[in-house]
């Protein structure tokens, strides 16, 4: 594989064309008219424009993709994540034009793109599942009786998609119909695909997913847990590695389902197990996810595997070169997604310029991010600018480091995450391990961001005085009555 197209945008396509650079194989870069001056099209060593600023006109759209592969005469497509990255259709066209795709199979992709398939897939596994029903339900009766019998609360969930779509959670019989309703109609929306399903609603879980790695010749393995608690609309914004919960039994038990889940649909390449932990500590199977994830490099700073590299390998069809035991926890990590978000006004988008722009820098730190000082975050895509990654010998150590980089990292013209993660990263339930997926609702509230930015803008305000009457005092000019000078002329 000489040259590869990265179907994607942003920092994960930047980050993707650094290592394949490391390993001498030239990129390509594919841009819309709203990207022309990122990064990762100004790194790669041939760019393509593909469209309009739209995805739907340009990042979706599949025949684009594959007359700028041809035309340039690739071998390998890798599609990040987002976009096409879990579209069995887009897997088929890359690999029917003689091309790579670094990802897994369209088979694999198909089966685990839709939650009903993925369950019946493992059922066969021994894999630990949620109690409830594995089929779509459309019938409000059938529903109920379901519900009853599993006992509230429940959560309907589309069976296409992620991200929170189609999702509701339903504490008794009397909403239940209303609801349902919601559920199909947003996944209809979102998906193009109105299937739900119904579940136990596990009260205070944690979400911790295991990442895997298989190659071509049926070897597995699982690289560790992330830990994915911390999240804003079911979506993530902290992760870290390894989970301080975690007993190395329990660690055992969910690296072993995660590969049968990888083995029941032959998988291929870089893919993640997700799971829900209760207090308990015991875990049932959520979904795969077909792609790299956004949060891999805490994965890759504590095992010092380059998960993007071994996606590359294996789609040459090489064996991985490690064996389970080989892999091994070293240190801690930790990681912020810095979105253009205001977390005063319930995370909505916050799109604009980056009238500044410093980025953090030091020992420990890694900044994985797609844009420059005076680029503008466009309306058109996820308003992700950036992944702040901090590593330690320790917990400790990576938080305190996480501490040190946000306050060194420096935006302005939008809002952003940063200050939600200052939050994160002092509060005590983050640093005791002690919280679930209810760490937004049940301690964040915008109120306390408020008062402790005003406390820090008094305390810089005190301090700049300070400064200026310092300055003042050395720079002014003694006031006297009689000069010596003038006295004896």
């Amino acid at each position: 594989m000489k040259k590869i197209l990265v179907a994607n945008r942003g920092e994960i396509a930047l980050r993707v064309m650094k290592t394949a650079r490391k390993m001498g194989i030239k990129t390509v870069a594919v841009y819309s008219e709203a990207d022309r001056q990122s990064p990762h099209v100004q790194f790669a060593d041939e760019a393509v424009c593909i469209g309009p600023p739209p995805s739907n006109q340009s990042y979706l759209v599949i025949d684009k993709l594959i007359e700028a592969a041809k035309q340039l005469g690739v071998d390998g497509i890798h599609p990040g994540y987002g976009f096409l990255s879990e579209n069995s259709a887009f897997a088929k066209a890359v690999t029917s034009n003689g091309i790579r795709f670094i990802g897994p199979s369209p088979k694999s992709i198909e089966i685990m793109g839709s939650k009903l398939a993925a369950k019946d897939a493992v059922k066969d596994y021994d894999i630990p599942m949620v109690p409830g029903i594995d089929n779509a339900v459309t019938d409000v009766n059938k529903a109920i009786n379901i519900a009853k019998e599993i006992g509230f609360p429940i959560l309907i969930k589309a069976s296409a998609g992620g991200g929170g779509k189609g999702m509701r959670i339903v504490e008794k019989e009397s909403d239940l119909a209303e609801q349902m309703e919601r559920a199909i109609s947003e996944a209809t929306s979102a998906f193009g695909d109105g299937s739900v399903f119904i579940e136990k609603y596990i009260t205070s879980p944690r979400h911790i997913e295991i990442q895997i790695i298989a190659d071509q010749h049926g070897n597995v393995v699982y690289l560790f847990e992330r830990e994915c608690s911390i999240q804003r609309r079911h979506q993530k914004v902290v992760e870290e590695a390894p989970s301080v919960v975690l007993t190395p039994e329990v660690r055992k038990a969910m690296g072993e389902a995660a590969v049968k889940v990888a083995q029941s649909c032959d998988y291929e390449g870089a893919g993640t197990v997700e799971f829900l932990i209760d207090k308990e500590l015991n875990f049932y199977f959520l979904e795969m996810n077909t792609r790299l994830q956004v949060e891999h490099p805490v994965t890759e700073l504590i095992t010092g595997i380059d998960l993007v590299e071994q996606q590359i390998n294996v789609a040459r069809g090489e064996k991985l070169p490690f064996t389970q035991d080989d892999v091994k926890i070293n240190g801690h990590a930790v990681e912020l997604r810095v979105y253009a978000e205001d977390p005063l006004n319930n995370f909505l988008p916050s799109v604009g310029t980056l009238t500044t722009y410093q980025r953090p820098s030091g020992e420990n730190i890694r900044l994985d991010d797609g844009y420059n000082e005076g680029m503008e975050i466009p309306i058109y895509y996820d308003p992700m600018i950036a992944k702040l990654i901090t590593y330690g010998a320790t917990r400790n150590e990576a938080i305190n480091t996480m501490q040190k980089a946000i306050e060194q990292y420096k935006i302005e013209g939008l809002q952003t995450t940063l200050p939600f993660g200052r939050f994160v990263f002092q509060h005590d339930a983050f640093l005791s391990g002690d919280f679930n997926t209810h760490f937004v609702k049940d301690y964040f509230n915008p109120e306390l961001l408020k008062a402790d930015q005003k406390e820090e803008q008094e305390i810089a305000a005190q301090f700049a005085l300070k400064l200026l009457l310092d300055h003042q005092k050395q720079l002014k000019v003694p006031q006297v009555n009689s000069s010596k000078w003038r006295d004896n002329r």
